[in-house]
């Protein structure tokens, strides 16, 4: 008699298999059509997930449909590794990301970011100058600054101060309002007499357009700001990815009980 369980396995592990493939494809197209290191440093993870999707996918559909004990063991084995990993990794991302928060400033749009609000493990990812050099060289290619003038280079400042920056414009772009720089344009400031140089980033400020405040305490933690957020969403589907592995993995449980049963009576007439 066929198992309802094994059916189940299988019929899972096909619609996983045929996932796969697009994600195999998606990574392979991001090798090809990348422009810069930045926009291909995704290819090789996201070919790695493909094919080991669809490696898991096969052992399971494999092992359960062809009632191979021994397959369908290696399977299991390996989706409670990713349940622990998986379930470890979302504790992990909740707890370095409970940190941190942008301060609303008064009539302004935008928000002020200090890196010191974020959690330490965050602040050395960033505060290494091997890791920082890559990421400012992905951020000038982003030309997330240039959107800026794009928008408007004649903008005046009363609506320049009302504009919702982004966390990364906002560090990143511009000087800190504690500089007390006067405004030219979005990415042009000037230093007066009042500026201060209480905060290290005043110094950093340059109207270059390739340096502007990418190496600043603020642009790192608008930076963190962004993982910060993005990370939260990712806990979030982990959540319910959580939830779908482990009732995946039960009825995994059931069809290798399944193969075992019916290898006995087979060995055993």
């Amino acid at each position: 008699m066929v198992r309802v369980s094994n059916n189940l396995v299988g019929i899972l592990n096909f619609v996983t298999l045929l996932l796969s493939i697009p994600i195999i494809g998606g990574g392979i197209w991001l090798s090809k059509q990348a422009n810069t290191e930045c926009e291909r440093f995704l290819d090789k993870p996201v070919i790695a997930l493909g094919v080991f999707i669809l490696l898991v996918s096969l052992a399971g559909l494999v092992g359960s449909c062809c009632r191979i004990t021994w397959l369908l063991w290696v399977y299991l084995l390996v989706m409670f590794l990713l349940i622990v990993l998986l379930f470890c990794f979302t504790i992990f991302a909740f707890v370095v990301t409970n940190k941190g928060a942008g301060e609303s400033l008064s009539d302004k749009g935008y928000k002020e970011y200090r890196l010191g609000d974020y959690s330490n493990w965050l602040q050395k990812r960033v505060n290494s100058d091997k890791n920082w050099n890559k990421i400012r060289s992905c951020l000038q290619d982003s030309k997330i600054c240039q959107r800026l003038l794009d928008d408007g280079s004649s903008t005046r400042v009363e609506d320049f101060y009302r504009e919702r920056l982004s966390a990364l414009q906002s560090g990143c772009c511009k000087p800190s309002n504690d500089c007390n720089f006067q405004y030219v344009s979005p990415t042009n400031w000037t230093r007066t007499s009042q500026s201060s140089s209480t905060n290290s980033d005043c110094a950093k400020w340059s109207n270059d357009p390739n340096a502007l405040c990418y190496s600043c305490q603020s642009c790192k933690a608008g930076l963190l700001d962004n993982i910060k957020r993005d990370w939260k969403r990712v806990a979030v589907i982990n959540i319910i990815f959580l939830v779908f592995l482990i009732i995946v993995y039960s009825v995994g449980c059931c069809a290798f009980r399944n193969n075992r049963e019916d290898n006995g009576w087979k060995r055993y007439p």
